[in-house]
């Protein structure tokens, strides 16, 4: 993807892609992503390759706990050039 998409955008793209019905708009920017959405260690990691498709950032498994939640996510991908909103 295109980093004139805001990193808001690109971790929605990829919780959608898989959550389909992910309620992301009004989601609490500190609530846990994998309670929230009850996400299993594979939805995990497959929200992960998603997120490192949509952004072209290559994520280490070093970074999994660096995603927990909405606002770390993008701050992670802000690290990584991508602006906030």
């Amino acid at each position: 993807m295109s980093k004139t998409m805001n990193a808001t955008d690109v971790v929605t793209a990829a919780l959608t892609a898989i959550v389909p019905d992910a309620a992301v708009t009004g989601l609490d920017q500190d609530a846990d992503l994998r309670d929230t959405f009850e996400l299993d260690s594979l939805d995990f990691l497959s929200f992960v390759e998603q997120l490192s498709e949509h952004s072209g950032t290559r994520i280490d498994e070093d970074d999994y706990d660096r995603l927990r939640t909405l606002r770390s996510c993008v701050h992670y991908l802000t690290q990584h050039g991508y602006p906030a909103r």
